[in-house]
């Protein structure tokens, strides 16, 4: 049997907008495309959602001048409204999402497993940037 220890990174951020604004802007497909990139020289072309237990999701990342694009999809493992998302994503790594409401601000806190290929410092990096170009999309469009 084969034991491996998972890292887990933590990226967070309180985006000023009310819990209900902040979950639209993050499981609906035409936000999702808006703000699910890490850099401006990327975007997300297409986005599907089904937010339920079981339901699947994926988004289509892509660098803009074509040189690369990947798929980054799952299945969401629990999803309670305006509150908490955990999924699994296609390479088995785990998820989890949670959104607490502070008056009109939310903070969100992602903590997903590392993958073995890049950086600690790398993906968090990543994930990070993501969810500050979330926080820009948002407070933009409240």
């Amino acid at each position: 049997m084969e034991t491996t220890n998972k890292t887990s990174i933590t990226v967070e951020n309180t985006v000023k907008a009310p819990v209900e604004k902040v979950w639209k802007f993050w499981t609906e497909p035409e936000h999702i495309k808006q703000w699910n990139n890490a850099s401006d020289d990327w975007h997300t072309p297409s986005a599907e959602n089904d937010l339920r237990p079981a339901g699947k999701f994926s988004a289509r990342m892509e660098a803009k001048d074509g040189s690369f694009g990947f798929d980054f999809g799952g299945v969401y493992d629990e999803v309670r409204e305006n509150e908490y998302i955990a999924y699994t994503l296609g390479d088995d790594r785990k998820v989890e999402i949670t959104f607490s409401p502070h008056g009109n601000e939310t903070k969100v806190v992602e903590t997903f497993e590392a993958e073995g290929t890049h950086s600690i410092e790398l993906q968090r990096g990543g994930w990070q940037a993501i969810l500050d170009n979330f926080k820009k999309h948002a407070e933009a469009n409240v």
